[in-house]
């Protein structure tokens, strides 16, 4: 069985990978000249199950209303003739409901825990390095008010199985001793130990080597044009290349193309909530690396998060709702050195940074929309706003399986996904 891959991003060439680990013969065409070099080349590179719970809660409202036009705001819509913006923030704030916020964060859950278990089971499979950090992460708050919040908010995850550790200050320093700087400044803080870091791009590109390796074949500089449709099923997609305009088929199609998602399948009658939440990081060479964080550290109330890669650190953070701009906003990429700054004021040879922007598919629960779509040969694997790299190699290997007509390990609202079996029992699962 044939299957295309739109899209060579961490969702793409990780459902390559699995697909090709269950002999499908696997072709993946992206518009870029390598793998990983738009949504997630320079993100968080956190693994964090622990900030699974979604921006759609019952105090999101308020805090976006107190953001608009607020140009350093974590989360900040900008407010477009745009219809489709308008229906992603109607259904934002349906999400924003106690019932939707708990159902929402218990299943971002589940996916961010298999996925995690998946990329360990991964890296000791195939021995790929990217800089990787099992030294967990720290969630740090700066007012008492905030972090009473976190707190009680971490219970829900804790009764489910995701150990969170609610910390004093000062215990806080003792695992983290990089904050003993800001220490005075800070209330409190909830670490999650088994959270991990590491470079996605690196990762990324490395496993797309090994899945050539494995028999893929990676068509870079291939930009999708349509996808095209006869009856209930995609007949091919058009693709443009250095040799022109043409067709590529095979018998099983995956949408991974992250916000431009969308898009490509109205053209076929296949209607996805995803809008684009435009993301910054700045990467900066560490000067002191001793006074380094050791895995990952998360500003909850500013939501920016600094990771150690290597010798960089990865300074990334807040979204943006402004469709597909891509340009640079001065004032939010300096916000993000200022925050490391307070926290860190030496660590960095400061002068030298790098900013960069991306476009991160969210849908207004947060969850990503991962199965077999109304087209009965088409599926689609995006929406992961913040979590791509979280949940990427669960979610890659969970769509294999209904690819293959299998149920996914991991218990999640997947589209149209083959019943699970517990008990004896059959469970019909669709999202």
């Amino acid at each position: 069985m044939r299957v295309l891959v739109l899209g060579a991003g961490i969702l793409g060439v990780h459902t390559a990978y699995f697909l090709r680990q269950r002999g499908f013969e696997v072709t993946v065409v992206d518009r870029q000249p390598g793998a990983a070099l738009e949504t997630s080349f320079a993100n968080g590179s956190q693994i964090s199950v622990s900030q699974s719970d979604p921006w759609a809660s019952p105090a999101a409202p308020l805090k976006v209303l107190k953001w608009l036009g607020k140009e350093d705001a974590p989360l900040l819509f900008r407010l477009k003739m745009d219809p489709n913006q308008w229906r992603w923030g109607l259904r934002f704030l349906y999400e924003c409901l106690p019932s939707r916020t708990e159902h929402n964060t218990l299943m971002a859950m589940r996916l961010s825990e298999y996925s995690r278990r998946t990329l360990q089971q991964m890296r000791r499979d195939t021995g790929i390095e990217y800089d990787h950090a099992e030294a967990g992460i720290m969630m740090i708050h700066s007012t008492q008010q905030s972090f009473e919040a976190a707190a009680e908010g971490a219970q829900l995850l804790i009764r489910n199985g995701e150990r969170r550790d609610v910390l004093s200050v000062a215990d806080a320093v003792k695992i983290e001793p990089a904050l003993a700087h800001t220490a005075p400044t800070l209330a409190g803080a909830i670490y999650a130990p088994h959270d991990e870091s590491g470079d996605a791009y690196k990762f990324t590109t490395k496993l797309a080597a090994l899945a050539q390796k494995m028999g893929v074949e990676f068509r870079y500089g291939t930009t999708v044009e349509r996808i095209e449709r006869g009856g209930g099923a995609v007949t091919g997609v058009r693709v443009k290349d250095d040799a022109g305009m043409h067709t590529l088929t095979a018998d099983a199609y995956v949408a991974a193309l992250g916000s431009y998602t969308p898009a490509m399948l109205r053209g076929v009658g296949v209607d996805a909530l995803v809008y684009p939440a435009k993301g910054y990081s700045a990467t900066l060479p560490i000067a002191k690396p001793k006074n380094a964080p050791k895995g990952s550290i998360t500003d909850d109330e500013m939501k920016v998060v600094f990771t150690t890669i290597g010798d960089r650190l990865r300074i990334a953070g807040t979204a943006e709702l402004n469709g597909f701009d891509l340009s640079l906003n001065q004032v939010r990429c300096e916000a993000l050195t200022k925050r490391a700054k307070h926290h860190f004021p030496d660590l960095c040879r400061w002068d030298e940074v790098k900013y960069w922007t991306g476009l991160r598919p969210a849908t207004p629960s947060n969850l990503p929309i991962i199965g077999r779509t109304r087209v009965q040969n088409l599926f689609i694997n995006t929406g992961h706003g913040t979590l791509g790299w979280t949940e990427g190699p669960g979610s890659a290997k969970a769509l294999a399986d209904i690819v293959a007509g299998e149920a996914p390990e991991v218990d999640y609202a997947f589209l149209n996904a083959p019943a699970r079996k517990i008990a004896g029992s059959t469970i019909p699962r669709a999202a």
